[in-house]
């Protein structure tokens, strides 16, 4: 992942500083009238789909139904305790959890609206995946009311498959205002399973080779904000530390294409053009679409392709494919 520049940071600065004021009161419960001074409430965050900066949706392979709560509760005596709550870890993997001051992105190291150090006075944690849910805690000198209504930050949670880069937002988990209410979505996200080349689709195009043919695949396809989609692929049953390339061909007439094949024999990088790294297991390959899901899973016309492994890839020979099919179909 590359850092975001500053003047993509000038664009997306007003929309993120909007979000931190955006729901300022937030209700509380029963046993928080039960208590007079001592205020508590929740915050709900989802996986960050680009509801929050529209042009840097999280772009890896982590898988998109995680989720987090912040509940905040006042201390007797005095300040707050903070507890970040997640929702469908992965078992064995550590995920950092920081806030980040806002900041004026023009003086900032990378241009971005929050000082890249995460505030370890108000929320510098991590917290180990179970496979499930799990939570950390924090204490801080800063009240229900102050983190509420004053502070202003970003509740963060970064990915554990890569590398932390506070100056990349497509690197983050979860992304929104410290302690205030979000805005909840409604993206849409449909898988399409894919099984071993056997001749399926076109029984002259059927594998001819070596692989193991219990090998089968998933595409996911995830919407995201501002028109495009996270294409998601998984394959099952992998070669342990062969590399297998995974395309989107377009569909094309064959008296037009060089080979006489009934696609572009170049893959269409816009939709998914990715390495997959074979583990033994299921190996997995993610990347952002510039097509919107409506249009990938509707009109869009092409193939899903694995190359085989244990072969030179060719383009012009679909007996090479270990996997081929319609694309999201």
């Amino acid at each position: 992942m590359q850092n975001l520049g500053k003047h993509f940071f000038n664009r997306i600065f007003g929309i993120l500083l909007a979000s931190l004021g955006a729901f300022s009161l937030v209700s509380c419960d029963s046993d928080d009238m039960m208590t007079p001074g001592l205020l508590s409430g929740s915050f709900t965050y989802e996986f960050h789909n680009g509801q929050t900066v529209p042009t840097a949706a999280y772009d890896g392979t982590h898988s998109g139904d995680l989720s987090a709560t912040l509940f905040i509760e006042d201390l007797e005596e005095g300040g707050s305790i903070i507890t970040v709550t997640l929702m469908n870890t992965v078992d064995g993997e550590t995920y950092m959890v920081h806030a980040h001051d806002a900041a004026d992105a023009s003086t900032t190291p990378n241009g971005t609206p929050y000082d890249e150090t995460p505030n370890g006075n108000v929320l510098v944690q991590m917290a180990a995946g179970n496979g499930g849910t799990v939570s950390v805690s924090q204490t801080t000198e800063m009240t229900y009311a102050e983190l509420t209504e004053s502070y202003e930050g970003f509740f963060v949670v970064h990915d554990p498959f890569q590398s932390i880069n506070t100056a990349d937002i497509t690197t983050y988990l979860v992304v929104g205002a410290f302690a205030r209410e979000q805005t909840p979505t409604s993206f849409k996200s449909e898988t399409f399973m894919y099984d071993f080349n056997t001749g399926q689709l076109v029984a002259d195009y059927a594998y001819a080779g070596t692989h193991a043919t219990d090998l089968e695949a998933m595409v996911t396809v995830q919407e995201l904000a501002g028109e495009q989609s996270r294409i998601t692929v998984d394959i099952m049953n992998t070669l342990d530390g062969e590399m297998y390339p995974t395309h989107a061909h377009d569909m094309a007439d064959a008296e037009t294409t060089p080979n006489g094949t009934p696609y572009n024999e170049s893959p269409n990088g816009d939709v998914f053009v990715n390495m997959i790294a074979g583990n033994g297991a299921t190996a997995t390959g993610s990347q952002i679409s510039t097509y919107s899901y409506s249009e990938i899973t509707a009109s869009y016309d092409g193939f899903f392709v694995i190359h085989d492994p244990l072969q030179a890839v060719n383009t012009a020979d679909p007996t090479t494919y270990v996997v081929l099919g319609v694309f999201a179909r």
